[in-house]
């Protein structure tokens, strides 16, 4: 198994981006960066709620892809799994970590611990943890991804 490369300026100019982006969004539409709800604001029976502020930010985060590559010359380079099995039960799970948290990584993680929310802060501990604890345990317990 190849280790994760780490990438300390690529890492914290992603992380400023997030940040700035947060930031901007609530100064200009006074709505948080949780993405789970901005892209229920797209869907019925929200969909009354703000749908172009919602569209342009969900439309920059696929294009920001595109825009690294057109800037920098270098492909965006993102391994998560070449398996459709795993990539469904994964999806499925932080879904279901999405709607028992009642928000998602971006909502609790970055915008809610920045206003020090106690709900975030709770939900940001267990989805750290939990992240932690399968890492762990799928490295050193079983020795990698078996299924991958």
């Amino acid at each position: 198994m190849n280790p994760t490369p780490f990438t300390p300026w690529e890492s914290l100019a992603g992380g400023a981006l997030i940040g700035a982006s947060a930031v901007l969004l609530l100064l200009v539409t006074g709505r948080i960066a949780g993405i789970s709800g901005i892209v229920r604001r797209l869907l019925p029976p929200y969909g009354t709620s703000a749908p172009v502020e919602a569209a342009v930010f969900i439309g920059g985060l696929f294009a920001s892809p595109f825009l690294w590559t057109f800037a920098t010359g270098e492909p965006v380079r993102q391994t998560v799994t070449d398996s459709l099995s795993l990539a469904i039960v994964a999806g499925l799970l932080v879904g279901a970590g999405v709607f028992a948290a009642r928000g998602c990584t971006s909502g609790h993680g970055v915008c809610g611990l920045a206003r020090l929310s106690r709900r975030s802060i709770a939900a940001t501990a267990i989805f750290m943890a939990t992240a932690a604890a399968t890492v762990y345990g799928v490295r050193h317990i079983l020795g990698g991804w078996p299924w991958a």
